[in-house]
């Protein structure tokens, strides 16, 4: 219907535009453009026709009704059988022209899909989901295999990830040969495979990093599927709507369809866990008190240090930086030995060899601070700078300073003053500290008027040495504070700490809401994450009896996501193709929960009883689809039951 309206509609346009010039000889007025052309481009024929039989030709011809363009050709026209040589594809005025290199098969179905690549030249008005088709031999395939292609971690879609089939079963089809039809995802994870024969088929997606079409680097992120994909097809009826105007329909028309499945195919991408080769990447000593190892890999064992000019026994405190698994930090404790110019050491550590097996490696490593001490003519040189400063400063009648003043070892104290009943109290340093003298430490209660002592404990944070955690049983409304008396830490190298005194209060339960989970379908062992509206975990709770319960939370907008926790460490763990193991996985709870202080929720959660292409809110999901009002406004104006399909040639 919309090939035969389009050009009366043009002429009708003709005629008004002849008008318009008429009429504006005699008046005097704005002149204003014709209504903005909404509709794609119209196929009119091509070379080979749509379907053709028996065509062994390389080069592909297709006419439109107006100008058009190639938006990203690169990326969204998918040809099938895939191409190892990149066929060349380019727009010239209202023709398409593709030129296969690879050399074509016989008796094969060739697909050329262009999603949405093609648009009008004027307005980009898209052609959605047009794919031609030819065959070398003397049939068409036609079925189609369809789905949705996820990342398993966190059920985002994939956009630009292949999904091909292989009429060969074999596990290794997808390591040693190239798809035999293959689709490409789009901005909502979804693809179609077209041009497939009956048969049974194995299904994998693949990010392909080489473009050689099969599974050839461990870096490439991969989906597959345990079952078996047959295809099949059959009819269905749906209502075609025939408009008056874009607000009074015409009459509704019942039609007959072709319905291709599965339509419904859910792929979870992955990356492998890849054992990267060990070796010593850098060494470096950015200031005279540490130096710094970087690894390409993290160990098992610390490396052995033997220092040449130097004593390297018990000489340091070891920091493995927070997230930084593969770097090894060395705090020099004697002044002796930082203070040389150039460290000199002997390490041995394990080095990946050329048969990808560990063995020890000894390299020798002369380390020179970037930082130099001070020498005493720099010295004297700032002691005569400041006299200049203390001399202005009194010509300008300027206060004197009253003695030096003191160098405190820097540390940052985490207590807020509306503290969480369930939070901790933390102290941050810049170095390693020496000693801790906690019987300078104070923590009180305020009772009435008074300020009483209580217990607490004092311990060294897990992840980084230089924090430390104070932790106590938080009474919801009460005042508290934090006393420590000076000199109480002492740093690495020699300064201490200032006193200290931080008020606060814990927050009181009517500030604070609860969320619930009645949790079915999980595995035995499972964990939930509360996500904030980010998708970032705020806390993890076990499943336990089917419940899932996250109490003391702050008012606002949450989401969860349960993770079948299949090893039991407490993680999401990655696939693996070799060892046919799937990802850990994952499910999302399908609403925002929306909370309110001093409000409990308690919610219902089937973990299966979605399709997990439905379940992650829209809201958390990144790769939001592409955005395209003109689409929206054609779907609008036209047939609600051809909205959503596109045309095969």
């Amino acid at each position: 219907m919309t090939t035969k309206l389009k050009p009366f509609f043009r002429r009708l346009g003709g005629v008004a535009a002849v008008a318009a010039v008429l009429y504006s000889c005699a008046s005097v007025g704005r002149i204003e453009g014709g209504p903005i052309d909404m509709d794609p481009p119209v196929f009119l024929h091509s070379k080979p026709e749509p379907g053709a039989l028996n065509y062994n030709e390389k080069k592909v011809r297709i006419e439109f009704d107006e100008y058009i363009k190639l938006e990203n050709p690169g990326e969204k026209v998918v040809i099938s059988p895939p191409q190892v040589e990149q066929p060349e594809i380019k727009a010239s005025g209202k023709r398409i022209i593709v030129n296969l290199v690879d050399t074509l098969k016989p008796q094969t179905t060739y697909t050329i899909d262009f999603s949405d690549a093609i648009e009008d030249n004027n307005e980009g008005n898209p052609l959605y989901d047009f794919a031609f088709t030819f065959s070398t031999g003397d049939r068409i395939d036609s079925m189609v295999v369809s789905g949705t292609l996820l990342n398993a971690a966190d059920l985002e879609p994939v956009k630009g990830m292949l999904v091909g089939l292989y009429a060969n079963l074999q596990d290794s089809a997808f390591t040693t040969l190239p798809f035999d039809r293959v689709g490409r995802t789009d901005s909502r994870g979804r693809f179609s495979i077209r041009g497939v024969a009956p048969g049974e088929y194995r299904i994998y997606g693949l990010m392909d990093g080489d473009q050689n079409y099969r599974f050839s680097q461990p870096t490439e992120n991969i989906a597959y599927n345990d079952s078996l994909v047959i295809p099949t097809c059959e009819q269905r009826m749906r209502q075609d709507t025939m408009w008056i105007d874009t607000l009074t329909y015409d009459t509704i028309v019942e039609r007959q369809y072709t319905h291709f499945l599965p339509d419904d195919v859910i792929l979870l991408a992955f990356k492998e866990t890849t054992t990267r080769a060990q070796r010593l990447a850098k060494s470096e000593r950015p200031v005279m008190q540490r130096f710094t190892l970087c690894f390409t890999a993290p160990a098992d064992t610390f490396p052995r240090l033997r220092g040449l000019n130097f004593d390297a026994d018990d000489a340091f405190i070891i920091e493995k930086p927070t997230g930084r698994i593969d770097t090894l930090d060395y705090w020099i404790k004697d002044s002796l030995v930082y203070l040389q110019d150039t460290l000199k050491m002997e390490l041995t550590y394990l080095y990946t060899d050329t048969l990808d097996q560990l063995v020890p490696r000894t390299d020798t490593l002369s380390l020179v601070s970037k930082v130099k001490p001070k020498t005493e003519e720099e010295k004297a040189k700032e002691r005569e700078e400041e006299e200049k400063k203390k001399k202005k400063r009194r010509k300008k009648g300027e206060e004197e300073e009253e003695g030096p003043k003191t160098e405190f070892l820097a540390m940052d104290v985490y207590a807020p003053s509306s503290l969480d009943i369930y939070d901790y109290l933390t102290l941050t340093f810049t170095e390693p500290v020496a000693r801790i003298d906690t019987s300078a430490f104070h923590l009180k209660q305020k009772v009435d008027t008074l300020w009483n002592d209580i217990p607490f404990d004092f311990l060294q944070d897990t992840a980084d040495i230089k924090k430390y955690n104070i932790f106590a049983d938080w009474l919801p409304g009460e005042s508290y504070a934090l006393e420590i008396d000076s000199t109480a830490i002492h740093g690495l190298y020699g300064l201490f700490t200032d006193k200290v005194k931080k008020e606060f209060k814990a927050k009181a339960l009517e500030e604070y809401g609860q969320i619930f989970f009645d949790v079915t379908g999980a595995d035995s062992v499972a964990f939930v994450e509360l996500l904030d509206a980010q998708d970032k975990v705020l806390r993890t709770v076990p499943v336990v009896e089917g419940r899932a319960d996250f109490y003391y939370l702050a008012p606002g907008k949450y989401c969860a996501r349960l993770i079948n926790d299949t090893n039991g460490n407490g993680r999401w763990d990655t696939g693996n193709y070799a060892g046919k193991r799937q990802p850990e996985s994952v499910y999302y709870y399908w609403q925002v929960i929306e909370l309110k202080a001093n409000f409990d929720i308690t919610q219902s959660w089937n973990i299966k009883s979605r399709p997990r292409d439905k379940q992650k809110p829209d809201e958390l999901k990144k790769q939001k689809p592409d955005e395209d009002k003109k689409k929206n406004n054609r779907n609008n104006r036209g047939s609600s039951g051809n909205s959503g399909r596109g045309y095969s040639y």
